[in-house]
C-alpha cells in the first residue's frame, strides 16, 4: 500500500510541473486523493460489500468532483489531473502509467449488464472534455485529444481528435514537402501546428491546396499540347499566389 502511494506521488511529479512538495501533493491534489479513496471502494466491491463501497465512492465524489465506480479497475501510477468532472463507468479497464484530464468521461453506450465501458492500455492520455464511449479499447501510447469523441478502437501510439474521434496519420515525407512548399506561397503555415500537434483542419486546406496546384500543372500541360498541335489557347492572366496582387487591385477599386 505504501509502495503504491509512493508511485502515485512520484508520477505527479513526472506529469505535473506545478507540484511543488509531497505535502502539497497529498493535501491539494484531488486526483491523488480520488485514487486512495478508489482503492478502498474497489477492495470492498470485490469483497461483497456493495453499498459499502459505493456509499464511500459516493463519499470520494462529494470530496474531488470526481465519480469513479467501485467496479472499475485501474492500474498502477495512473494520474488525474485537475480532476473535476471526471468520470469513469463501472467496467472500465485503466492500465499502468495512464493521464486523464478534467472533464473525462469514459461511459457506456448500452443499458445492458456486462462489459460496456473503454478499456485503456499502458501509457493512455485523455485530454480535457473528451469522451470515450463503448466497451471499445485504446491502445497502449495512444493519445485523445481534447473534446474528442471516441466510439471505436484505437490502435496503439495513435492521435485520436474531433467529433466523431478519427484518427491522425502521418503523410509521407515527399507529400508533406510538396504541401508545405505549396502552403508557403499562399502564406499559410498550418496554424503553426508540427507533427507532434497535428491539426485535421490544416491538413484538409493543405489537401485542397495540394490538388488545386496538381491541376495547375495538368492544365499547363494540355495547353502546350494545344498549342503544339496548331491550336491557339487563349492564356487569362492569373493573380499570384502572395495576395500582393489582390491587395493593389483592391485599393485601385478594382474590386
Amino acid at each position: 500500500m505504501f509502495e503504491r502511494l509512493k508511485e502515485d506521488i512520484a508520477c505527479v511529479f513526472e506529469r505535473d510541473p506545478a507540484a511543488q512538495s509531497v505535502l502539497e501533493v497529498l493535501t491539494t491534489y484531488p486526483g491523488v486523493h480520488a485514487i486512495l479513496i478508489h482503492r478502498l471502494s474497489h477492495t470492498c466491491w470485490k469483497a461483497g460489500y456493495l453499498w459499502i463501497a459505493r456509499f464511500i465512492a459516493h463519499i470520494g465524489r462529494g470530496l474531488t468532483g470526481i465519480e469513479i465506480h467501485p467496479g472499475a479497475r485501474i492500474g498502477r501510477r495512473f494520474f488525474i489531473d485537475h480532476g473535476m468532472g471526471v468520470v469513469i463507468g463501472e467496467t472500465a479497464i485503466i492500465g499502468d502509467d495512464c493521464t486523464v484530464y478534467h472533464g473525462v468521461t469514459l461511459g457506456g453506450t448500452t443499458w445492458s449488464k456486462g462489459k460496456r465501458h473503454p478499456t485503456l492500455h499502458n501509457g493512455v492520455v485523455i485530454g480535457a472534455g473528451a469522451k470515450v464511449l463503448g466497451p471499445i479499447e485504446i491502445g497502449t501510447g495512444a493519445r485523445v485529444g481534447s473534446n474528442s469523441v471516441v466510439l471505436k478502437t484505437v490502435p496503439a501510439g495513435a492521435t485520436v481528435v474531433g467529433i466523431p474521434g478519427h484518427i491522425i496519420g502521418s503523410h509521407p515525407k515527399s507529400v508533406k514537402a510538396e504541401i508545405d512548399i505549396i502552403a508557403n506561397k499562399m502564406g499559410f503555415d498550418a496554424y503553426g501546428t508540427t507533427e507532434d500537434m497535428p491539426d485535421p483542419v490544416a491538413y484538409a486546406i493543405n489537401r485542397m491546396l495540394n490538388h488545386i496546384n496538381l491541376l495547375d500543372k495538368q492544365m499547363e500541360t494540355m495547353k502546350k499540347a494545344l498549342n503544339d498541335a496548331g491550336i491557339n489557347c487563349k492564356e487569362t492572366p492569373l493573380s499570384t499566389l502572395d495576395g500582393c496582387e489582390i491587395t493593389d487591385n483592391y485599393e485601385n477599386g478594382n474590386q
